[in-house]
């Protein structure tokens, strides 16, 4: 059941300093309301010759760029050769994987990003897991609580799973590319090396390997 949203089948685990948080899981959104206290053992834990300690329960790597105007609130690691440009608020619970781009004006909570994510223009990415190498277009965001305030539900086609959680944004695999302008809804799950249109708005389990042009039209790659 639901083989697209299982851990093993969205992301290299291999591609995260955060892989024990995923120990015992089978989804990924299981780990939501782990990240918080995962991060501060983490960082208790880290190389005071690679990561600096700024404030309370932020670690930066010596080797990442922080712009002088980014904002950054604990828990927070952020990884080696990561870059944090001018005006990105990072407001907690946020692990910045090595060589990611959190970008201007972009605003993370409760977030795993694993290497090389990108996130670059005016992104709001909230209680999500973004992948290896996972793009997200300008303007594209997550959105983490539905409008009715209920419990998130996973839906893949006529499969459903109750997450138990009312903040959920998107689990989005490794490699995915989100179109600029896109809105991810409560709940979704995109496949790794998925392709999403700009301006789409996403809901339910996208495959791998895929083309996601609009709701119920979504091809496969050739």
């Amino acid at each position: 059941m639901m083989e697209t949203c299982k851990i093993k089948n969205l992301y290299n685990l291999e591609e995260t300093i955060a892989k024990d948080l995923f120990e015992g899981a089978e989804y990924p959104w299981e780990v939501l309301p782990k990240i918080g206290e995962f991060i501060k053992k983490l960082g208790s834990t880290l190389s005071e010759e690679e990561y600096e300690k700024r404030g309370e329960n932020v670690w930066v790597a010596k080797s990442a760029k922080v712009a002088p105007t980014a904002f950054i609130n604990g828990p927070a690691i952020i990884g080696k050769e990561a870059e944090v440009r001018h005006c990105a608020f990072i407001r907690g619970n946020a692990l910045v994987g090595e060589g990611a781009v959190v970008g201007n004006s972009t605003e993370l909570k409760n977030v795993v990003l694993f290497n090389k994510v990108q996130v670059p223009h005016y992104n709001y990415v909230g209680d999500s897991i973004l992948g290896y190498k996972a793009h997200m277009g300008a303007g594209s965001i997550t959105s983490n609580v539905k409008s009715d305030k209920k419990l998130v539900v996973v839906k893949d086609g006529k499969e459903r799973i109750e997450t138990g959680l009312k903040k959920f944004g998107a689990m989005i695999g490794d490699e995915v590319e989100v179109g600029c302008g896109s809105i991810l809804n409560p709940g979704s799950v995109i496949g790794p090396r998925t392709n999403i249109y700009p301006l789409s708005s996403v809901r339910e389990v996208v495959p791998a390997d895929s083309i996601y042009k609009k709701r119920g039209e979504v091809a496969e790659k050739i």
